[in-house]
């Protein structure tokens, strides 16, 4: 395993401690991470490789900015991804994106049963949907992270599971 990937997931793991802790991802972890991504590539291959890393970065951040913009995911998870994606580079950062969403599914399912909230969660994917295809696709005004008596997952956990994937398929 390469310094690169070993440090993805130590970012990953401390990004899912802080996650669960306190349900946010700092800033000086993920912009941390992205800035020392940077500077690795850009100690091994110079500008070619400071371009790979942002590019990266640049990829993860805009996987996940569609969710961020329609107030469904905080930002400290989409910048996790781009930090992430800094490290990885631009084509693994799309597959950690992909497998972080399909594991991101599963867990969210469980803590809304575990929680009692899985009927709730479900009437309100309906109403969401039905306010998209009325009002098209934007923020909800009553549907998002801030939603009173909601569980919230901790996404850095789903991200590192994609990380996982990710690296195990490379």
């Amino acid at each position: 395993m390469s310094f690169p990937h070993i440090a993805a997931l130590v970012v990953a793991m401390l990004g899912c401690v802080t996650d669960l802790r306190s349900r946010r991802i700092p800033n000086v972890l993920t912009l941390g991470a992205a800035a020392g991504a940077c500077g690795f590539y850009f100690a091994e291959a110079g500008f070619r490789g400071l371009g790979w890393s942002l590019a990266g970065w640049l990829v993860g951040l805009v996987m996940f900015l569609p969710f961020f913009a329609l107030r469904g995911m905080g930002g400290g998870d989409v910048k996790l991804v781009a930090a992430l994606g800094a490290w990885l580079g631009p084509g693994a950062a799309v597959w950690l994106a992909l497998w972080s969403a399909l594991a991101g599914g599963p867990l969210a399912l469980v803590i809304a049963f575990s929680s009692g909230y899985l009927k709730q969660a479900f009437s309100n994917i309906w109403a969401l949907l039905m306010f998209w295809r009325i009002a098209g696709v934007q923020p909800h005004p009553a549907l998002s992270l801030e939603t009173p008596g909601a569980p919230r997952l901790p996404y850095a956990l789903p991200i590192a599971a994609g990380l996982v994937v990710t690296l195990w398929l490379r």
